[in-house]
């Protein structure tokens, strides 16, 4: 980890009534009332948002949703817009996520539009690239990440992305309990650094966030946090439980 402030972001994915969810924020923030020096971020189902974002009012903890549309509204059944993300309390919104690309269609483009809605309403867009476990074993990940990042953030300005958040997750290790060695992570993540560099600049590409992951866990949390480039985690399973993912905020011990 550089001199980036760190960001431990949960993704409770599709789990959790309201009133579940807002028991486990409230457990949180109990148990990290006193954290100071890492940004929380929790991004309950969009049915839970309300409930939570009332328990996590004036706490460390902030709010996330887990994908966005791109219009601000209109006749698109089934669908949550930025302002309505905001509206509820939202800080940061999850965009492309392996889920969503693999499930629902989700393609660089769209990923591309979600990532300009959510920046023009004030959003932080946490946006996911990661390869498959093919394609990391046909050696194509830097190129798929290459591709992900220049579609992903085409038309975007370096100025317009200062709140912007990256977080790689080599599809191969989510649920899987498979996770990348802390070295293969670094490399990765110091390879989509100068990626952002070529792009957008040094300036961005020293303060952009990178977060990791795929099956972060408490007891591997501090070998990944100690890589120069790796700056949070993006968790999944382990954030579902108060608990485990106040242990995997505490990582310093």
């Amino acid at each position: 980890m550089g001199n980036r402030r760190p960001l431990i972001a949960g993704n409770w994915k599709m789990y959790k009534t309201p009133q579940e969810a807002a028991d486990t924020a409230k457990q949180l923030v109990e148990q990290v009332r006193e954290v100071a020096d890492v940004d929380i971020m929790i991004a309950p189902p969009f049915t839970a948002l309300e409930s939570v974002s009332r328990v996590i009012k004036n706490s460390p903890v902030a709010l996330g949703a887990q994908n966005l549309y791109w219009e601000d509204e209109g006749a698109y059944t089934g669908e949550i817009s930025a302002p309505m993300l905001k509206s509820a309390g939202c800080q940061y919104a999850i965009i492309g996520h392996s889920e969503r690309r693999q499930y629902f269609g989700e393609t660089d483009k769209t990923v591309n539009q979600k990532i300009q809605a959510a920046i023009q309403i004030g959003l932080k867009p946490v946006f996911c690239i990661g390869e498959t476990e093919q394609e990391r074993e046909a050696e194509q990940t830097l190129s798929v990440l290459d591709k992900q990042v220049r579609k992903g953030l085409e038309r975007l300005l370096p100025e317009q992305l200062d709140t912007l958040i990256i977080a790689y997750e080599p599809v191969w290790a989510i649920g899987t309990g498979k996770t990348a060695t802390e070295d293969q992570a670094q490399e990765v993540h110091q390879f989509i650094r100068s990626l952002i560099e070529k792009s957008f600049g040094n300036d961005l590409s020293k303060s952009i966030r990178i977060l990791y992951g795929g099956s972060v866990k408490p007891d591997n949390i501090l070998n990944l946090m100690a890589m120069p480039d790796i700056d949070g985690a993006l968790v999944g399973g382990a954030s579902l439980s108060a608990d485990s993912f106040s242990r995997i905020i505490k990582f310093k011990g």
